[in-house]
């Protein structure tokens, strides 16, 4: 699998997200194993009014978002995984109006778990958060097949 077909499965995947959609996810890079998210900035994830900054429920979705969807990067089968356990460090505030992006790879993959990590930052900046996922695989069989194909564009 090319990382053109990696882009296209995950951008197609998050599209079915209503919480991604709604925070106007895309991706940026995607490689083997390994994915960047960006977030843009707006005034509809503002934190604290006063000001500006983002608010970490926010951050929070874009990592998971990333860590969950790095794995169709590291898979050549789509399937489902849920997340399993998701911590998240907090280093500092984002800074307000420039998107956010959120780097993840998958650094372990068994037959039933897929590990991973993330970062958050914003272009120039430091790190804002660290997380580390786990996520639950439970087979491209337990996935409807409509779906399957809806992500692997198998009906175009």
């Amino acid at each position: 699998m090319n990382d053109q077909i990696r882009r296209d499965r995950v951008t197609r995947f998050i599209d079915t997200l209503n919480q991604a959609r709604e925070l106007g996810l895309s991706v940026t890079e995607a490689g083997k194993g390994c994915l960047t998210l960006c977030m843009p900035y707006s005034d509809r994830i503002i934190g604290n009014p006063e000001t500006g900054v983002i608010h970490g429920g926010a951050i929070t979705t874009l990592m998971d978002t990333t860590s969950g969807s790095v794995i169709l990067c590291a898979l050549d089968d789509f399937e489902l995984c849920p997340t399993l356990d998701l911590r998240v460090d907090y280093m500092r505030p984002a800074e307000p109006n420039k998107p956010v992006y959120a780097r993840a790879e998958t650094y372990k993959v068994t037959r039933n778990i897929i590990f991973t990590r993330c970062e958050a930052f914003q272009e120039g900046g430091e790190t804002i958060a660290n997380c580390v996922g786990t996520f639950m695989r439970i087979g491209k069989d337990a996935t409807p097949k409509h779906y399957r194909d809806l992500i692997t564009g198998a009906g175009e």
